[in-house]
């Protein structure tokens, strides 16, 4: 250990004098996955992307993490492979996924190795027909290797949808009869994904495959809508589970009988890993939960006996930012019997994980911007208050148990964009490697430029706001501030890493960047997030006025009269409702990306239970509710220059708010400009987007704030 923190503190210190850093910098540096870790908590892997600006394409290596000494080396792996499994006889053993197959256009192949052998021998042991993720396996007392995946599948007959292998449609048409068309950026075909069961038999010369993979939703009946596991576009394998004893699968889905236009509705269903039974719903409805627990279910995680499975569930039946309360259910031959567990936490679980010996849950849930890890006995009761045992100045991305009792931590934070430490409930932190000290790209990226502090909002409630420094900061000075509206509503932005908002990058052009986490935001108790129910432009916009104020009145260093503001999707909404007031006279300027001007087009979205929740009721019925905080009906307030981003693929806030917004203030003669890019969506994630994005709206910025003399015109499409 004492070799590579040499070496690491060696590498710092030569970083030390490199040059602020650069929008290519921010999205070159490696992107790391969360770690892997083995059976015995020795090692742990993970998968590094960098992006080469010469060749303009993306490569991926495969690292290994010694969790004793925090060692970094290369695994043995081809790029080619995109997930691994520790599974297998011995504790090195892996399963893994190479996403090519020589003999099925499309489809992807299943390995298995030890890496604890001289030299790397995979052998293959599948060929599957269809681009199958979400790998999940464990070992049965038979030796055999039991997995998971999922896939598209065809609604007809539930097999693997392979679009290289799919016969194309003479026409382009599609045809609908219920409301939910398209979602995010894509638009609904016939496919769903579904979890798919497999098993890999041991036998003379190693494994085989046994038969085909199953479809594990096909038993379902099909009341309104087709089930779909992950559920779309966010859900990912956390979204089921394979019980350790290989013969369960745990798996959520929408609810079936409820439109998922207007519902947030979800249940966990348990299928024999063969698929030979139909799958049973454990809470839904008519199970032994809760009658109030209707709303969207999370995280199924088997116990390590295989009998019972601990979850999460919201109450609220179309409410997506309601609280998440814990449950645990033990699984009998005739059901579940459904328990809560420290019901009155006035806190979200996000993640669950089971201890070792199935008498705690460790549990990640967000507190003050920050996700952190918390501990509860599995039949903790309602009055149970958990303590925190992580640091509120990283954020976790994901967490795996060791034998020792301390959890491997995978977080981030704004100075780091991936950091590797454990930490158990009475052991303090050890950091095993932090990518701000070895990637030159975030060489000038530090702890040391972020802070926070709490002012009195518009209601009085206290509000957090997190700062970010430029570099080489000197309190003595005075410097331009941007004010950043995060999005949501019902979310946060603090201390972390992103690639779209990387917010040190932002304060690198030479502002300080203050970020409050205003009414509505989430992880500062459940009533401070339902607090902007039918509110949107009413205590968060007082909120940002206080703010305003609180600066003016007590930061020296931060030049007000030289403030710029900018936000996206809620934030946008906020950039949009602050021109047309008071508030919008004190920016020099506004940036506006892919967010609302007209709250009477709100049912051009995609999930109307967020709208009809947000402004309590149908347009139809509450009418008054979506007129009084449309920014649209303040246009002839509008007059501070004003920088519009707004994509063609985005369906949840979809691009004629944006072509209207430009519009008027086209015709009001209002300094302002437009970006979109065509293929991409709700974000810009393509990195050749991303730097004409940045490029652009920093350019806007510093120029009405005074930093840039001019405004770019190179690129710019004139009349």
């Amino acid at each position: 250990m004492m070799a590579f923190w040499t070496t690491v503190v060696g590498a710092s210190l030569l970083l030390g004098s490199a040059q602020a850093m650069t929008v290519e910098d921010m999205l070159a540096a490696p992107r790391r996955s969360t770690a892997n870790v083995n059976p015995t908590g020795e090692w742990a892997l993970f998968s590094s992307t960098k992006y080469n600006w010469t060749t303009h394409k993306s490569s991926t290596t495969w690292q290994l993490l010694d969790v004793t000494s925090g060692n970094v080396t290369e695994a043995p792996f081809e790029s080619d492979v995109s997930e691994v499994v520790w599974v297998g006889s011995t504790n090195t053993s892996i399963l893994y996924i190479n996403g090519t197959n020589e003999e099925v256009p499309g489809g992807v192949t299943l390995y298995t190795a030890d890496l604890g052998e001289e030299s790397f021998s995979p052998t293959l042991v599948a060929s599957l027909n269809a681009p199958f993720q979400g790998l999940k396996a464990t070992k049965t007392e038979s030796g055999s290797i039991n997995f998971v995946v999922n896939a598209l599948a065809y609604w007809k007959n539930g097999s693997a949808y392979n679009e290289e292998l799919a016969t194309v449609p003479l026409s382009s048409g599609q045809i609908y009869d219920a409301n939910y068309i398209r979602h995010w950026d894509t638009y609904l075909t016939e496919q769903r994904y579904a979890v798919f069961g497999g098993s890999l038999t041991s036998g003379y010369g190693g494994y085989s495959l046994e038969g085909e993979p199953k479809n594990l939703l096909w038993g379902i009946k099909d009341f309104l809508t087709r089930p779909e596991t992950p559920v779309q576009p966010f859900g990912d394998a956390g979204d089921y589970d394979i019980s350790p004893d290989g013969s369960k699968v745990a798996f959520l889905t929408k609810a079936p009988e409820l439109p998922k236009a207007n519902y947030t509705a979800s249940y966990i269903y348990v299928v024999p890993i063969d698929g030979s039974e139909a799958p049973v719903a454990i809470n839904g409805p008519g199970s032994s939960g809760p009658e109030t627990a209707q709303g969207a279910s999370a995280s199924p995680r088997w116990s390590p006996d295989s009998k019972k499975l601990a979850y999460a569930q919201q109450d609220n039946v179309s409410y997506e930012s309601d609280r998440f309360k814990l449950y645990v259910a033990t699984l009998d031959g005739n059901g579940a019997t459904i328990t809560g567990v420290a019901e009155d936490w006035d806190s979200s679980p996000s993640g669950v994980l089971w201890s070792l010996d199935g008498q705690d849950l460790w549990v990640t849930s967000e507190l003050h911007a920050s996700v952190r890890l918390w501990i509860i006995p599995h039949d903790a009761d309602a009055s149970f208050k958990p303590s925190n045992i992580t640091s509120p100045n990283t954020t976790l991305a994901d967490f795996a148990l060791l034998p020792s009792g301390n959890a491997l931590i995978s977080a981030a934070s704004s100075w780091t964009s991936r950091i590797f430490y454990t930490q158990g409930p009475s052991t303090p932190a050890t950091t095993l490697f932090s990518a701000h000290l070895v990637d030159s790209e975030l060489s000038t990226v530090s702890p040391s430029r972020v802070s926070n502090f709490w002012y009195t909002g518009g209601d009085g409630d206290q509000i957090q706001t997190f700062v970010y420094y430029p570099a080489n900061f000197s309190a003595s000075e005075k410097y331009p501030v941007i004010m950043i509206v995060h999005g949501g509503p019902q979310s946060t932005q603090g201390d972390s890493w992103s690639t779209r908002w990387n917010l040190q990058l932002w304060a690198e052009q030479g502002f300080v960047v203050v970020v409050p986490q205003f009414t509505g935001s989430p992880s500062y108790g459940q009533a401070f997030t339902d607090k902007i129910w039918n509110n949107w432009g009413g205590t968060p916009y007082r909120d940002l006025e206080k703010l305003f104020e609180y600066l003016e009145t007590n930061v020296s260093f931060v030049d007000t009269d030289r403030a710029v503001a900018a936000g996206a999707s809620f934030g946008a909404f906020m950039m949009n409702w602050i021109q047309g007031h008071a508030l919008g006279r004190k920016f020099k300027a506004l940036v506006s990306h892919d967010g609302k001007i007209n709250q009477f087009g709100a049912y051009a979205t995609d999930e109307l239970f967020f709208i009809q929740h947000d402004q309590n009721g149908t347009i139809w019925d509450n009418r008054e509710n979506y007129a009084i905080w449309d920014p649209l009906s303040h246009a002839k307030n509008f007059s501070t220059p004003h920088f519009i981003a707004h994509n063609d693929l985005d369906y949840r806030v979809v691009i004629a708010e944006g072509y209207q917004f430009f519009n008027v203030l086209q015709g009001l003669g209002v300094p302002s400009r437009f970006l979109h890019f065509p293929d991409e969506g709700h974000w810009v994630v393509n990195r050749e987007n991303s730097v004409v994005w940045h490029k652009y709206i920093f350019n806007w910025l510093k120029y009405w704030a005074g930093v840039e003399k001019e405004l770019i015109q190179e690129g710019v499409i004139k009349q």
